[in-house]
C-alpha cells in the first residue's frame, strides 16, 4: 500500500533537511536517524502517497543567512531558559525492553501508566497504578503474537467515572504493513483480569487503524482515532475521498458497549497523534489537518451536545509538506481554558508552538513559539492551576537530544527546563505528562548505552 507516512529514519531524514540549515551539524543529526533494527524489530512503514525529501540545492545560497538567523533565535531563546527546579525522578515497575509509556491522571488522585515491554516476538501491552508513593504489582493487558509495535502508534489507558479501567493497543489484522486494528479491554478490578478484546471501528477493512486518544466524558469514553478505510477504495463512504486518512469516533460504555462508529472529519494527515481535552461537559479533539494543497496545520473539533464541530483551524502556519512528518499535537483543558501545543515547519523553519483558548476552544488567541531554536516537536501539554500550561518537546543541540519542559502563558515561555539530554542513537520518542491531586508527572522512553531502552519518569511535587 502505498503512503505518505513514513519510516523513523525518514522522519529523522526530514528533520536533518532543515535543522541542518540552522545548526550546520549536518554529520551529528544523519548520526542520529534510526538504524533499521530499532528495538529490535522492523520499523513499520508508513501509508499514504509516497514521502520526498526536498531537495536542498536551491536552498544552498541561504544557507549563511538562516544560520545567523537562527543564532540570534537561539539567543533570544536562552534568555528564558530559566530553571523549574524540583522534578525527581521516580521508581518504576518496569521490566528489560519497556518503552513508548502513556500517563493517565484518574479522579481518585491515582496515576496510571500503560507501556509496551519485551523483545521481538514476545512483546507485551502493561499497566500499573501508583498510589501516593507506591506502584502496585504491573499487569499484563495483552501479549498478542501480532501486536504491531511502533515509536509513534502506542497503547494508552484512562479510566471511566465507575473506576472502570479502559486500555487500547494495535494488531495486524493481514499481511499488508499497513493493516491493523484498534483493540480494547476493559478492567473492574484495578487491572487482575480483562475483558475479551473489541474494536470501536467496524469497517472491517484491511486498513490502518490507529493513533488512538481514550477520553471520558461524562460516564462513557469517547474514543478517536485514524482510520484508513478510504484507502485504495476499500469503502468509500459519501464524503470520503479515496486514498485519504480519515478521524473517526464512537462512544464506548463500561459494560463494553460501543456506539456507531462516526466520520469526524474526512480528510486528516495520516500518522500525527490525535489529542483531546474535556471541558465541562463539552470535549475538544486536536490532530494534524491535511488540504487538497498539502498544508498541514493543526485544527480541532468539539463535541458539543453530542455532536461533532465543523474543523477550525487553531493557527494558519500554512506548512506545506507532502509527507506526514509524524509529529501529533497536544490539548489540555482547565477549567474553560484550553491551551494547544504543536510543532511545524512552515517555511523551513521547525518551531513548537502554543495558543490558548478561553471560551472552551471555540477560537484561540495567537501563537507563541517556545522552543529554543533546534526542536524536534514530539510535544506534550498540560493546563495549571493559574491559567499557565507545561508543555514538552524534544529539542536536538549540538550535544544530543534533549527533552524540554515550558511553563508557558500566551506570550510564550516563562521558564524552561532540560530535563535529560541523551546522547544515544535510539531516540526518546513522545514523552508524555498527566498531573494528579499533588504533582505533575512526565516519563518517557529512555535509550540505554547498550542499544536498549527503558522507561523514566520524573515528578514534580505540588506543581498544580
Amino acid at each position: 500500500m502505498a503512503g505518505d507516512c513514513n519510516s523513523l529514519a525518514e522522519t529523522h531524514a526530514w528533520f536533518d533537511s532543515r535543522v541542518a540549515h540552522h545548526s550546520l551539524q549536518n554529520q551529528r543529526l544523519k548520526a542520529r536517524q534510526a538504524p533499521p533494527g530499532l528495538f529490535g524489530i522492523k520499523p513499520a512503514p508508513r501509508p499514504q502517497k509516497p514521502f520526498f525529501l526536498p531537495n536542498l540545492s536551491y536552498l544552498s545560497g541561504m544557507l549563511k543567512l538562516i544560520a545567523f538567523l537562527a543564532a540570534l533565535i537561539g539567543i533570544a531563546a536562552s534568555a528564558h531558559a530559566e530553571e523549574l527546579a524540583g522534578f525527581r525522578d521516580v521508581t518504576l515497575p518496569v521490566g528489560p525492553g519497556a518503552r513508548e509509556p502513556y500517563l493517565y491522571a484518574a479522579r481518585d488522585g491515582r496515576l496510571l501508566m500503560s507501556w509496551t515491554e519485551g523483545a521481538e516476538g514476545a512483546f507485551a501491552v502493561k499497566v500499573a497504578v501508583l498510589s501516593g508513593e507506591s506502584w502496585g504489582a504491573p499487569r499484563t493487558v495483552a501479549a498478542p503474537r501480532d501486536l504491531f509495535v511502533n515509536w509513534a502508534d502506542f497503547p494508552s489507558v484512562a479510566e471511566f467515572s465507575d473506576g472502570t479501567m479502559i486500555v487500547h493497543w494495535l494488531t495486524r489484522s493481514s499481511e499488508a504493513d499497513y493493516s491493523y486494528d484498534v483493540n480494547i479491554a476493559l478492567s473492574k478490578d484495578d487491572g487482575e483480569s480483562w475483558s475479551a478484546p473489541f474494536a470501536p471501528h467496524r469497517d472491517g477493512t484491511k486498513a490502518q487503524h490507529g493513533f488512538v486518544t481514550l477520553a471520558p466524558l461524562g460516564e462513557k469514553v469517547i474514543a478517536v482515532w485514524l482510520d484508513g478505510r478510504a484507502y485504495e477504495g476499500a469503502l468509500i463512504e459519501a464524503g470520503a475521498s479515496d486514498g485519504m486518512m480519515q478521524l473517526r469516533s464512537a462512544v464506548i460504555s463500561s459494560d463494553g458497549t460501543v456506539g456507531p462508529d462516526i466520520p469526524v472529519d474526512f480528510t486528516t494527515c495520516s500518522c500525527c497523534q490525535t489529542s483531546a481535552a474535556v471541558v465541562g461537559d463539552e470535549m475538544v479533539v486536536a490532530y494534524r489537518d491535511r488540504t487538497k494543497a498539502e498544508i498541514r496545520d493543526i485544527s480541532v473539533v468539539r463535541m458539543v451536545g453530542g455532536r461533532w464541530s465543523d474543523p477550525e483551524t487553531v493557527h494558519q502556519d500554512n506548512w506545506e509538506i507532502p509527507g506526514c512528518p509524524v509529529n501529533g499535537p497536544a490539548i489540555a483543558s482547565r477549567g474553560q481554558d484550553v491551551v494547544v501545543a504543536w510543532f511545524t515547519g512552515a517555511g523551513d523553519i521547525p518551531a513548537v508552538k502554543v495558543a490558548f483558548s478561553g471560551d472552551k476552544g471555540a477560537s484561540f488567541g495567537n501563537a507563541a513559539r517556545i522552543d529554543l531554536g533546534q526542536p524536534a516537536g514530539r510535544v506534550d501539554a498540560l493546563m495549571l492551576d493559574d491559567g499557565t500550561a507545561l508543555v514538552s518537546w524534544v529539542e536536538w543541540p549540538d550535544e544530543g537530544e534533549a527533552l524540554m519542559v515550558c511553563r508557558a502563558n500566551a506570550d510564550g515561555c516563562l521558564s524552561t527546563q532540560r530535563l535529560t539530554l541523551s546522547t544515544q542513537d535510539n531516540p526518546i520518542n513522545f514523552p508524555r505528562i498527566a498531573a494528579t491531586h499533588e504533582s505533575v508527572y512526565i516519563a518517557w522512553t529512555q535509550p540505554l548505552g547498550d542499544g536498549s531502552d527503558t522507561i523514566r519518569m520524573m515528578r514534580l511535587p505540588a506543581a498544580r
